[in-house]
């Protein structure tokens, strides 16, 4: 049986090993839920960025840019950070450089896996399946919030967990506490959620419709992986 695992923040990502392991990055609010709902509704590639500039100096290369920075979208950029913006297809075939407080900086912190998968509940089983199909051990790595840990990445990650119980045996403690927590309170994520921090900034900038659909599960059959530097959509059969 493969082995799964949590990093709960890209903070201690330095003390897991990532050779010949899956690594999904996960940002629940909202990074990897929006990455998904890109690449469901037209989204070619989506090119993760370090920094605000270096995504700036993507729009010249024909790419969409999305900037985000606690919570807000930052000046000068086309899009922010919200999943709802690419729902109505209106990017079809075109190309997204992104970057965001958290859930880029995750992804970057994840290169030396053997893959990086991108994680939400909107493409929850899409991945469970991928994951099983590949007889890899697996690594959560939860993009937390500025080094810190948090409930939703936390709470998704146990999600995972409890999904791959058939084929992986969760190997630490922390994977072990989150699956137990999932158990308890996956009945209700909104209600649960409603807590965590993040949550509450969301909040206060009006837009719970993206809090809903970032905890609505399997909306979409897709899994998000990266390729040769940039995130695409793969539609396993």
């Amino acid at each position: 049986m493969q082995q799964v695992e949590i990093c709960f923040s890209p903070e201690l990502i330095h003390l897991h090993e990532l050779r010949g392991k899956i690594v999904v990055v996960v940002d629940i609010f909202r990074a990897t839920s929006t990455m998904v709902a890109a690449l469901a509704n037209g989204i070619t590639e989506i090119k993760t960025c370090s920094d605000l500039e270096e995504c700036r100096s993507m729009a010249s290369q024909d790419y969409l840019i999305a900037g985000e920075r606690n919570g807000i979208k930052a000046e000068g950029f086309q899009l922010g950070n919200s999943p709802l913006a690419y729902l109505a297809g209106e990017y079809q075939d075109q190309k997204l450089a992104m970057t965001t407080t958290n859930g880029t900086l995750a992804i970057s912190k994840s290169i030396g896996a053997d893959e990086i998968l991108i994680g939400a509940f909107p493409n929850l089983q899409a991945t469970v399946s991928y994951i099983q199909s590949r007889q890899k051990d697996v690594l959560i790595h939860c993009a937390g919030w500025k080094g810190r840990f948090n409930l939703e990445d936390s709470l998704y990650a146990g999600a995972l967990v409890k999904a791959l119980e058939a084929t992986h045996e969760a190997e630490d403690d922390g994977a072990i506490a989150m699956k137990s927590l999932y158990e308890k309170e996956g009945h209700d994520l909104k209600g649960f959620l409603s807590q965590a921090s993040h949550a509450k900034r969301l909040q206060n900038h009006n837009i719970d419709s993206d809090i809903d659909f970032c905890l609505t599960l399997d909306l979409f059959s897709l899994v998000g992986k990266v390729e040769n530097d940039s995130l695409i959509a793969l539609y396993p059969n």
